[in-house]
């Protein structure tokens, strides 16, 4: 199909454009840009006052298939994703069964392809069943489709074990990523502080993520492996990252919206809704990550999307299941963050869009350095949306089988800057609002 997306303010944080124009889409793949000529369309989307920018690419979101699909479909997760306007995403290998076989890892792209909702880029266990003990055959399952390797939450706790990987992973040019905690340090609910003291609320120190980054650093200088470092939260932690890569060392790090937007003490009264992973730490720790994000120590933002289900989170809080919902809000809580440090529309795009595709870098295969751009021949991955469209988060409104947020205005009271009008991936509406 052929798909002209008139009169609209046209953004690439890649390229630098921002200018008023035309999009040309033809065969899933942008033909003309600005002045398009004579196109001649099969479907107009009028886009005056609108933004056309890249499709958002989002390092960390569980689609709870397979094993969990009480907590969310992947048609309805992809719808989610679509909705939010994100065209390519990563998901952890934390499933049921564990994507530690090629087949599962297959099955999963085969039925995310079949959707055509949103580009699917599976994480392939470290170690099998991510208990810690023998690696995966990361071959036959970067062969089957996996773009790097993760323990998701389950942290190895044999640093033997931990550096035969990064071994393994160096030889061959694969990314490791891990999110940085300690296995002895880490099993609490909340963070270390007068919070979860006065709550009486078991905590996680600062000192759990510290400790797993100096290892990690560590095991990068001693095989050269490249590392990905997923949910950064804390303060020091943001300060190790800026000095390991001031070092040069091969590592890039990402952030999740709920640690750059909130702190413990929005817990207020045990309020599950946000019980997430990783705990949310002091203010402090949320300006230097916000801080980060904004200097390029951290590289990108993610939703850190995880359904769960109602049953799960109306359980005290110490019991409830982390997680929240996220995908159909990493737009407008990217943008207020842009506005919040006073950065350009552009500056706020990059870190959803130019920056995680950095991150993935030979990962993304023939989609190429066109992902997360808009350039003539490039892939037609676009999002649509209204930069000046204020919305309060109602989560019966959200597209995601998952409705738990702790964003939902009732509670919060945050108000998003944008929303999302259309969504295509490889040239084919995969969203509208219309």
């Amino acid at each position: 199909m052929k798909i002209l997306i008139k009169n609209g303010r046209l953004i690439d944080p890649a390229t630098g454009l921002d200018k008023g124009g035309d999009l040309a889409i033809a065969n899933g793949r942008i033909v003309g840009l600005g002045d398009v000529g004579a196109f001649e369309p099969d479907r107009v989307i009028d886009a005056a006052g609108l933004v056309v920018a890249p499709g958002l690419v989002d390092l960390a979101a569980r689609l709870r298939e397979p094993g969990h699909e009480h907590e969310g479909l992947l048609e309805s997760e992809l719808a989610a994703a679509a909705a939010g306007g994100v065209t390519s995403l990563v998901c952890p290998p934390d499933t049921d069964p564990v994507l530690d076989e090629p087949g599962l890892v297959e099955m999963l792209k085969f039925r995310a392809r079949k959707l055509s909702r949103c580009r699917l880029f599976p994480l392939g266990a470290l170690t099998r069943n991510l208990e810690g003990k023998a690696l995966t055959e990361m071959a036959e399952l970067t062969e089957a489709g996996c773009i790097g390797f993760s323990q998701a939450e389950v942290p190895i706790k044999d640093t033997q074990v931990l550096l035969r990987a990064f071994q393994y992973a160096a030889t061959f040019g694969y990314t490791v990523w891990l999110r940085p905690q300690d296995g002895f340090l880490s099993g609490g609910v909340a963070a270390s502080g007068s919070v979860a003291t006065r709550l009486g609320l078991s905590g996680v120190p600062a000192m759990a993520e510290t400790l797993a980054l100096q290892t990690a650093f560590e095991l990068v200088r001693a095989t050269g492996a490249r590392l990905h470092l997923c949910r950064l939260s804390s303060a020091k932690g943001v300060e190790l990252v800026r000095a390991a890569k001031l070092e040069g060392l091969p590592i890039t790090a990402d952030v999740s919206i709920n640690s750059l937007m909130l702190t413990d003490r929005d817990i207020g009264y045990f309020n599950s809704a946000f019980r997430v992973t990783p705990v949310l730490r002091q203010p402090s720790d949320r300006d230097a990550l916000r801080a980060g994000l904004a200097d390029g120590t951290i590289d990108a933002l993610v939703s850190d999307h995880m359904p769960v289900t109602a049953d799960e989170k109306t359980l005290p809080f110490a019991e409830a299941t982390p997680g929240a919902t996220g995908l159909e809000l990493l737009l407008g809580l990217a943008l207020r963050w842009g506005q919040d440090a006073g950065l350009s529309l552009a500056q706020s795009l990059a870190v959803v869009t130019a920056a995680p595709v950095r991150v993935l870098g030979p990962a993304l295969g023939s989609l190429g350095e066109s992902a997360g751009r808009l350039v003539v021949g490039g892939v037609a991955d676009v999002c649509v949306f209204n930069p000046n469209a204020p919305w309060q988060v109602m989560p019966g409104e959200l597209r995601s089988q998952s409705k738990h947020t702790p964003f939902d205005f009732s509670i919060s009271g945050v108000e998003l800057p944008a929303r999302v009008r259309c969504t295509l991936v490889a040239g084919q509406v995969a969203f509208d609002a219309a």
